[in-house]
């Protein structure tokens, strides 16, 4: 089951709990399964980690275009139905106008077109005031984890090599 990744999932990795000093099999890892084809994101997510000066954004600079998936046809068509979901919804009129311009909207609707898992930290909300990620994957039937459950799912293992 392929996978496709919010931003926060990366800047929470390098920020708590695989940050680049010390825990690089990581991010070696996550550059293997987007190899195999099992973790991807998306060319927005791109764009705003290459915003900030850090070491997330020069990981993301040696990223290829295989790695952040830009839109095509069929996740156009996929950004369509999650509209006419939200239409039916009860949010607020600002706060879906925003979900459209925000990068998460693009990241579901490359989920629902490929048939991915959308990955995030973000959690479920009764809110109408700010639409969450697994609100939407729930109503247009995408498969949603927190990285932690892909990563069990997965099963990759970060292993100290032994001292010579």
């Amino acid at each position: 089951m392929p996978y496709i990744v919010d931003a926060d999932v990366f800047i929470r990795a390098k920020d708590d709990h695989y940050g680049f000093d010390f825990c690089p099999a990581f991010w070696d890892w996550i550059v293997r399964a987007n190899g195999k084809g099992q973790v991807f994101s998306i060319d927005e997510v791109r764009k705003g980690i290459l915003s900030g000066n850090d070491e997330l954004a020069e990981w993301v600079a040696h990223r290829t275009n295989s790695f952040f998936l830009e839109p095509d046809r069929q996740v156009i068509n996929a950004l369509d139905k999650i509209s006419d979901w939200l239409s039916l919804q009860d949010y607020d009129e600002i706060s879906v106008e925003n979900f459209f311009e925000d990068q998460d909207y693009q990241l579901i609707g490359h989920a629902l077109a490929r048939g991915y898992t959308v990955v995030t930290h973000e959690r479920w909300s009764n809110s109408k005031k700010r639409i969450k990620i697994p609100n939407v994957c729930l109503g247009v039937n995408v498969p949603c984890m927190n990285p932690f459950e892909m990563l069990r799912s997965i099963q990759p293992q970060f292993v100290l090599a032994t001292d010579p």
